[in-house]
C-alpha cells in the first residue's frame, strides 16, 4: 500500500501556500479553482514526487471544529504559534 495525499486543514490556502513553499522549500504541485476554494497540493523537493500534502481550507464545519479541538488539546502553558509570511532582506 502506497500513501499519496496527505491533508492539512488551514486557515487560509493563499498564506498556507506562501509558508510551505517560501519558507519551507516545497513546491506547488496541484492548484485547481474548486468554487470558492482551490484544490492546492505541494510536494517536497527532497520526496517523491508522486507524494503530496494537501492544504485543505478549514470552511468545513467538521474541519474547523476538529482543528479548534486540537488547537485547544494543547498545552495550554504554550502560545499558539502564528506564522509571519515575509520575503528573506537582501543578504540573509
Amino acid at each position: 500500500m502506497k500513501i499519496k495525499l496527505s491533508s492539512i486543514v488551514v486557515e487560509n490556502q493563499k498564506t498556507a501556500l506562501a509558508f510551505y513553499t517560501e519558507v519551507l522549500g516545497f513546491k506547488k504541485s496541484k492548484d485547481i479553482p474548486v468554487g470558492e476554494f482551490r484544490w492546492l497540493t505541494v510536494v517536497s523537493p527532497d520526496g517523491y514526487p508522486d507524494v503530496e500534502l494537501v492544504l485543505e481550507p478549514n470552511a468545513n464545519p467538521a474541519a474547523k471544529a476538529f482543528q479548534e479541538a486540537m488547537f485547544k488539546a494543547r498545552n495550554p502553558s504554550q502560545p499558539r504559534l502564528r506564522w509571519t509570511i515575509s520575503k528573506p532582506r537582501q543578504g540573509d
